[in-house]
C-alpha cells in the first residue's frame, strides 16, 4: 500500500476504475484500487471517491493531485498510517 504518514494526516495513492457495477476498495498486490460507479465526467468520480472514502475512514478526505487522472493522491486529515491500513483491510 502506498500510504505516507505526515504531521497532519496521511497521503494515500489510489488507482481508480470508473464505470464499475458498485463502489468498492480493493487491495491488489501493493496497490489500492477503487472501483467507482460513476463515469469520469464533470468530477463525478472524484465526488463519489471523496464521499465514500470519508465514510470508510471516518475522516476528511481531499484530492491533492490527479483530479483528472485515474491515479490519484489523496490527503486524509488527522489520521495515522496504521488506522488507514486497518480500515482498508477490514473492507
Amino acid at each position: 500500500m502506498k500510504i505516507t504518514e505526515t504531521r497532519d494526516g496521511c497521503i494515500v495513492e489510489v488507482s481508480v476504475k470508473p464505470r464499475s457495477k458498485e463502489f468498492d476498495v480493493l487491495l491488489e498486490a501493493d496497490e489500492i484500487v477503487v472501483r467507482s460507479r460513476e463515469e469520469p465526467v464533470e468530477g463525478k468520480v472524484n465526488k463519489e471517491l471523496i464521499k465514500e472514502l470519508s465514510k470508510l475512514f471516518g475522516k476528511r478526505v481531499e484530492i491533492i493531485s490527479g483530479a483528472s487522472s485515474k491515479n490519484k493522491r489523496l490527503f486524509v486529515a488527522g489520521t495515522k498510517k496504521a488506522e488507514l491500513e486497518k480500515a482498508l483491510k477490514s473492507k
